[in-house]
């Protein structure tokens, strides 16, 4: 199925995976904002929906079908509403799908903003939007997230399990290098400063070749500031002093679970956004809200749309529209500071479309008052 929005600009192609549960319905909502923005901004775009996902390995027994990652390499990036069916035995989706686009498509980056919007409440005292605004770089192909291992004398007393963690010179420096290059492109006011994240205490072979390769790129940046903690000490600082942190480095496993205390940190996973990021010329991302399938809230009109929309602005941060994703970010901070009660399933004095409605009458606003700015000058 493909909606166009028709402009003599090049046509941004979107492939859409609604996916799960609620995902088709905070799809629904970052598409209602998307078709808004590129008519203000004058960008055309298209979309494809694919139907993977719980639903369709019910019905056919396989999660991508034949030919579907060529397919999906011929767009400029993917939308993902959310994976999880309650019928289907966990990992089967989570690692038939997302795992598998991230490694086929080489989605080497793992981008997670912990911002807080206006707004919304977080659980630490005293702290507000200026003091939570940082950014975790997540290596994303490599780590144990490989599958390598196996089992020896499965289901006996004398089981053997072993899952191996595999890092690679490659991988560590071209994840390392571009969050450096990110570092220096956002460019913050309080100074630049990149995080390494790990543990090289203890895993003293693979974290001891992420410490020497940050080391080695660092001397290449000498306008970022090098920084390190353990991976214990970042959770307990990111809850002490989030201000603290600029942007963070770290490997797949560590940075799977940083990134969720970053999103309680900033609000709920409804308001976390996230992509996967293959930044190399010609490669394709992927970006999708932080929650699950809320499977509970499905057809409800409950669930909150703002991590959707959200991710929607950050597909067109990497797509090449930069002011559009501006646009939509800033209407998302005016929906949550001034009009949703609550970001919570149910709770946000809104329903899920409403949501919607708000952040595009915002957007409107927002291009009416511009454009009487620049008739009075």
């Amino acid at each position: 199925m493909k909606e166009e929005n028709q402009s003599v600009s090049k046509t941004l192609r979107i492939a859409v995976i609604p996916g799960d549960g609620t995902g088709p319905e905070v799809t629904a909502e970052a598409l209602k904002v998307l078709k808004a923005v590129a008519e203000l901004e004058g960008f055309a775009y298209e979309t494809t929906t694919y139907d993977f996902g719980g639903e369709r390995y019910l019905r056919t027994g396989e999660v991508l079908p034949a030919g579907a990652i060529d397919e999906l390499r011929g767009h400029d990036a993917i939308f993902l509403g959310a994976v999880g069916h309650p019928q289907v035995p966990p990992g089967v989706l989570e690692k038939g799908l997302l795992l598998e686009l991230r490694f086929q498509l080489d989605q080497y980056i793992n981008l997670r903003p912990v911002k807080l919007y206006p707004g919304v409440p977080t659980p630490l005292a005293g702290k507000g939007p200026e003091d939570i605004d940082f950014v975790v770089v997540r290596e994303n192909t490599e780590d144990l997230y490989c599958g390598a291992g196996g089992f020896l004398k499965k289901g006996t007393a004398d089981e053997v399990a072993i899952q191996t963690a595999i890092y690679t010179r490659r991988g560590c420096e071209r994840c390392i290098r571009w969050a450096f290059e990110y570092t220096r492109r956002r460019n913050n006011p309080k100074g630049k400063k990149l995080t390494l994240v790990a543990k090289t205490n203890v895993l003293t072979y693979g974290h001891d070749l992420w410490w020497r390769t940050f080391q080695e790129v660092a001397r290449e940046f000498p306008d970022v500031k090098a920084d390190y903690n353990h991976v214990d000490a970042c959770c307990m600082w990111m809850v002490k002093s989030p201000e603290y942190y600029d942007v963070i480095v770290t490997t797949n496993m560590f940075g799977d679970i940083i990134t969720d205390l970053g999103a309680i940190l900033q609000g709920g996973l409804g308001v976390a956004a996230g992509a996967n990021l293959n930044p190399d010329p010609g490669g394709v991302s992927m970006f999708e809200p932080m929650g699950g399938s809320a499977p509970k809230y499905t057809g409800l009109g409950v669930i909150n749309p703002i991590a959707a929309i959200a991710a929607m602005a950050m597909l067109l941060e990497f797509s090449g529209q930069p002011h559009a994703a501006q646009r939509v970010t800033d209407a998302i901070q005016f929906v949550t500071g001034n009009k949703m009660k609550s970001q919570a399933a149910g709770q946000m004095g809104y329903s899920t479309s409403e949501v919607g409605d708000l952040v595009v009458e915002q957007l409107q606003q927002q291009a009416t008052r511009s454009a009487a700015e620049v008739a009075g000058t």
